[in-house]
């Protein structure tokens, strides 16, 4: 990434960061819903107040706020994460602890 963005003009480099930190806050909101409706009886050290509506309000701002971006950003986003993704399961395929642990027959 950090050879990436030495070449890269900056406005691009900046509007990636943003659609990426702003895809982040996204999952995270969705993912206090998923846990709290999926494990409801988990401890927790922190809680989110007024689950599910300030999750709901904090993505529907996010993807607001992604969706005035640029579409080149959109289109160079989901080539970086497509990266990622393959890059991501070419790795996993051969260091999964999973696996390993079949091929041992724990």
């Amino acid at each position: 990434m950090a050879v990436s963005a030495a070449f890269a003009p900056i406005g691009w480099v900046l509007e990636l960061t943003n659609i990426g930190t702003l895809f982040a806050f996204v999952i995270v909101a969705v993912g206090i819903i998923v846990l709290r409706r999926r494990d409801p009886d988990r401890p927790r050290p922190f809680k989110t107040p007024w689950v599910p509506a300030l999750p709901i309000v904090s993505a529907a701002f996010c993807f607001y706020l992604m969706y005035n971006l640029p579409l080149l950003t959109w289109l160079r986003f989901g080539l970086w994460m497509a990266i990622g993704i393959a890059i991501y399961f070419l790795y996993s395929v051969r260091h999964s602890r999973v696996r390993r642990e079949g091929e041992v027959g724990l």
